[in-house]
C-alpha cells in the first residue's frame, strides 16, 4: 500500500513539474483574440491597439478575429469551446458579460463560467442627434419627441447593446413610449444611418462619434458619464440634463475559455497590466476618450458582478428580449 501511494505521489508530482516546465515556455506560438463584433467596431480598434502592444509584450503574435453577430453571443460561443490552453482569449463587455442573458432566453454559452483575466478600458457615450433635428439640449429632445406628428426613430449597434440599453433607460426616465428603436448588425451602420439623417437619434461612444462631431455631421446633446468628458468639458453630463440617475459606461476586458491553468491566466493579466500601464499606451486610449482598467481578474469579475445587477433591471423593466 505504501508503495502504491508513494508511485501514485510520485506520478502526480511527475505531472506538475511537466505542466510548469510547459507552461515556462508560454507561449511558444500566436495567440488569438476573438472579437464578438464586426470589424471597425469601437471594440474592434481597442483590441487590436492592446493586442498589437501585448504582442510586443510577449514576443508572439497576436491576432485578432472577428465573430460578430447574435449581440456577441457568436463570438463568445467559439471563446467558450476553445481549448483551454492559454491561446485564445476573447473580449468581453457590457453586453455579453451582463445583459445578454436577461435577453436571450438562451445563451451558447454560460457567462459565469469564462475566466476573466482583467478589465481592458471604459469609456461612456453621447447622446446625439442629426444636425438637422431642431435641438440642442436634452430638454428641447424630450420636447420634440412629445410634440413630432411622425415617430421619431433611434438606432442602436443590436439588441442588448449599450445604445441600446441607453436609450430604453432614457425612454423610461423621460416617458418617450412613442420613440421608435431600429436595431442594427452592428454600431457602424447605425452611426451611418444617424449622420444621413435616417434616425433622429442615437448613443453612441465617444470614440465612435468624435469624428462626425468634429466635421459638424451630429450634434452631441449630453454625455452619459458621471462627470464631464476632459476632452469635451462644454457638453453636460445626462444626470446635469435633468435624467435622473443616468450613468452609462461601456467596458470590456479579456477572458478565457473554462479550464485554463491559474497561471496562464496569471501570466496574460501580468502583460495586460504592463500594457496598461505604458505611458504610450495611456496616451492614445487618452486620445479615444478611454480610461484603462489595470487590475485583477477579481476586479474585472466585481465590476461585471455590478453591471449585471444594474442593466438585468433596466433589461427587465424594458421588455426587451431576444427570440
Amino acid at each position: 500500500m505504501a508503495a502504491a501511494q508513494f508511485s501514485r505521489r510520485w506520478l502526480m508530482a511527475a505531472a506538475g513539474l511537466l505542466a510548469c516546465t510547459a507552461h515556462a515556455a508560454y507561449p511558444d506560438k500566436p495567440i488569438k483574440i476573438i472579437v464578438p463584433s464586426v470589424a471597425g467596431s469601437s471594440p474592434d480598434v481597442l483590441v487590436r491597439l492592446v493586442g498589437h502592444a501585448l504582442s510586443l509584450q510577449l514576443g508572439k503574435p497576436v491576432v485578432i478575429e472577428n465573430r460578430g453577430g447574435a449581440g456577441g453571443n457568436i463570438g463568445m460561443q467559439a471563446l467558450a469551446s476553445s481549448a483551454p490552453d492559454g491561446y485564445t482569449l476573447g473580449y468581453g463587455n457590457n453586453a455579453t458579460l451582463t445583459t445578454n442573458e436577461f435577453l436571450f432566453s438562451k445563451l451558447p454559452y454560460d457567462p459565469h463560467s469564462l475566466l476573466p483575466v482583467g478589465g481592458i478600458a471604459t469609456t461612456s457615450s453621447f447622446l446625439l442627434v442629426h444636425p438637422e433635428v431642431p435641438v440642442h439640449s436634452v430638454d428641447e429632445l424630450v420636447i420634440y419627441i412629445r410634440s413630432a406628428d411622425a415617430a421619431t426613430h433611434y438606432g442602436s449597434g443590436g439588441i442588448g447593446t449599450t445604445s441600446h440599453l441607453g436609450a430604453e433607460l432614457f425612454k423610461t426616465r423621460m416617458g418617450l413610449s412613442s420613440a421608435v428603436h431600429v436595431p442594427y448588425k452592428g454600431s457602424p451602420q447605425a452611426l451611418n444611418d444617424l449622420v444621413a439623417g435616417s434616425l433622429q437619434f442615437y448613443f453612441e461612444n465617444i470614440v465612435a462619434a468624435a469624428p462626425h462631431l468634429k466635421a459638424g455631421k451630429l450634434r452631441a446633446l449630453a454625455v452619459t458619464s458621471a462627470k464631464r468628458s476632459p476632452q469635451y468639458p462644454d457638453i453636460p453630463t445626462m444626470q446635469e440634463a435633468g435624467v435622473r440617475g443616468f450613468v452609462m459606461n461601456a467596458w470590456g476586458g479579456l477572458l478565457l475559455p473554462p479550464g485554463t491553468p491559474r497561471d496562464l491566466l496569471m501570466q496574460l493579466n501580468s502583460a495586460l497590466n504592463q500594457v496598461l500601464q505604458s505611458p504610450d499606451i495611456q496616451a492614445q486610449l487618452a486620445k479615444m476618450a478611454y480610461l484603462p482598467l489595470a487590475g485583477t481578474p477579481e476586479d474585472f469579475k466585481a465590476l461585471a458582478d455590478a453591471e449585471r445587477a444594474h442593466w438585468g433591471a433596466v433589461v427587465k423593466a424594458s421588455g426587451a428580449r431576444v427570440e
